[in-house]
């Protein structure tokens, strides 16, 4: 169902090694390749001489020597975090420690909404529920540094607490996890939620960007085009739960297998909790229903 996306996974930036990616943006790829991950996470350095750092990435020595190494020479005024999951935040105690740099972010962890009765959450640790930022970001917000602006985009969805950055006069928008070339992007309950995703999935693509850096992968092109593209995958993707409903009630695991075909093994869990999150927010608008409040091991039917 994918398909209709035109991926681009044609990535060969290598750990460690210092690009420059757009004007007054440079990039360092991690060292921490998989299947929700990619080749890695991207660190971002942007202006020079007094630059901001972008999602230092995971605790990585290597990869905080390779950041201090293209600083070398320069002050870092600001770090900036798309989000709190551990793969873009581990590593920015060291970072910070090394900079004296505070931390700008929307917030700290918190799930889109709480845990039900008895639920597990399948995703805790993939957070830093330790993080607090030393300046709070507002949707709208601009971050001013030595010869560039950012714009503070809230782009809740992925997380709670995501935001995108904008930079100002150059059509390009830091994306983190909400929008990437490579693949679609996991929205896991209670963590993540598919009402807020889609929302700022429609809130992106009303803008003038034309060119987004993510989190992982490289660079998303023709960017409100692409953006449109993966609101469409998403409403077929709910379509598709509905001609699987059609058939009968159905559980989460019978739903993921009709409609993932030839799903990774080790992305089964997370098609669930996407499924979870289509499910949630159908059941909120009427759609589907379902015994007590959504779970993943509901039963679920139309209407």
């Amino acid at each position: 169902m994918a398909d209709d996306i035109p991926f681009d996974r044609r990535f060969d930036a290598v750990p460690g090694v210092v690009e420059k990616v757009a004007p007054g943006v440079r990039r360092i790829l991690a060292p921490n390749a998989g299947p929700f991950t990619f080749t890695g996470t991207c660190s971002y350095i942007i202006g020079e001489g007094e630059v901001a750092v972008l999602d230092p990435g995971p605790a990585d020595e290597g990869h905080l020597a390779a950041l201090l190494a293209a600083l070398e020479g320069e002050r870092v005024s600001h770090i900036l975090l798309t989000h709190t999951h551990r793969d873009h935040c581990d590593g920015l105690p060291a970072l910070k420690a090394a900079t004296g740099a505070l931390v700008y972010a929307e917030g700290p962890y918190r799930p889109a909404r709480p845990l039900r009765l008895g639920e597990a959450n399948p995703l805790d640790a993939a957070s830093d529920h330790s993080f607090r930022p030393d300046v709070t970001l507002v949707d709208g917000e601009r971050i001013h540094g030595s010869g560039w602006t950012l714009e503070v985009v809230a782009t809740p969805g992925h997380t709670a607490n995501h935001v995108a950055f904008a930079l100002e006069g150059e059509g390009l928008l830091f994306s983190g996890d909400h929008v990437m070339a490579w693949a679609t992007t996991i929205v896991g309950p209670p963590d993540g939620a598919m009402g807020d995703y889609m929302a700022s999935l429609h809130k992106l693509a009303a803008r003038s960007e034309t060119v987004y850096l993510p989190g992982h992968g490289g660079p998303v092109r023709d960017a409100p085009a692409f953006v449109a593209r993966y609101i469409r995958h998403r409403e077929a993707r709910e379509s598709a739960i509905l001609r699987v409903l059609q058939r009968g009630p159905a559980m989460i695991p019978e739903i993921v297998r009709a409609i993932y075909i030839g799903l990774d093994p080790r992305l089964v869990t997370a098609a669930g909790l996407s499924t979870l999150a289509h499910l949630e927010e159908m059941v909120a608008r009427g759609e589907v229903s379902t015994e007590g409040e959504p779970a993943f091991d509901g039963v679920y039917r139309i209407g």
